[in-house]
């Protein structure tokens, strides 16, 4: 007997009130494959239940990830991505259930200003897929995002060292907390190009570790004054040497002839 999806709201809850599991079942495959994702994911969440155990089950499971995932609820369908291939390691769906959850944490990542502990998990997530299924034909598509994943940590650590610089000519003098957050500008990028040698961010945290040692030396007590100038005249020639052609070649120049000033080159 077909099932009469097209029909109003009073069919779906005589379905999904109905005692006849099958009917149930084949109602919310049905709903799936029409895109009726949200009826398909209230009918399936009872039914993966009900169906432990049986032939149906590993589908049931899949298929409810599947509708949380096209219903962007990406924090749900990645729990049961997981859920899945954790019951179900050699599962017929056990590949894509994997990648999936990789995908889920893709989608919900926040923009790179954020905090970026759902970042970290997706990376982990296309990593570990990347290592049970190094032949799968999803692997360039894995590699891709991580690659993605990876450039918006990075903007995260640019952000952070930016705002420690901006942050440090803030509060007008050393004694109010500028030095720290010059320091911790420095630190931060630093960091960073340790961490992320080949990023196209790359010049941009070095400008920022260049900046921000000059502003240090600036607003150093007399005492640090002139081993901070010689530390960022180095930076400076470093900078210079690495981006020859850099936008900002003017001002690594100006700040060695003050630098040079100051130290009495």
């Amino acid at each position: 007997m077909p099932l009469l999806l097209a029909s109003c709201a009073g069919e779906f809850n005589k379905v999904y009130k109905s005692a006849d599991l099958g009917y149930r079942y084949e109602y919310a495959k049905q709903c799936f494959a029409l895109g009726k994702y949200s009826h398909a994911e209230s009918l399936l969440i009872d039914l993966i239940n009900l169906k432990k155990g049986t032939e149906d089950a590993q589908e049931s499971l899949y298929m409810l990830a599947m509708s949380q995932y096209m219903n962007r609820d990406y924090e749900a369908a990645s729990e049961t991505f997981k859920k899945y291939y954790q019951t179900y390691p050699k599962g017929q769906y056990a590949e894509q259930a994997m990648f999936y959850v990789g995908q889920s944490l893709y989608e919900g990542a926040p923009e790179p200003r954020l905090d970026q502990t759902p970042t970290i998990g997706a990376i982990n997530a296309y990593q570990q897929f990347l290592d049970f299924f190094p032949a799968s034909k999803q692997r360039g598509e894995a590699q891709q995002r991580l690659f993605e994943l990876q450039e918006k940590l990075v903007q995260k650590e640019l952000f952070s060292a930016q705002l420690y610089y901006n942050l440090g000519g803030y509060f007008g003098n050393v004694n109010s907390g500028n030095e720290s957050n010059y320091i911790s500008s420095i630190i931060t990028a630093q960091n960073a190009l340790k961490t992320y040698p080949y990023s196209r961010w790359r010049e941009s945290f070095s400008l920022l570790v260049m900046k921000s040692k000059f502003q240090l030396a600036e607003n150093s007590s007399p005492d640090k004054r002139l081993d901070r100038y010689r530390d960022a005249e180095d930076e400076c020639y470093g900078f210079l040497n690495e981006y020859p052609d850099s936008k900002e070649k003017e001002l690594a120049e100006k700040y060695i002839a003050k630098c040079k000033k100051v130290i009495g080159d």
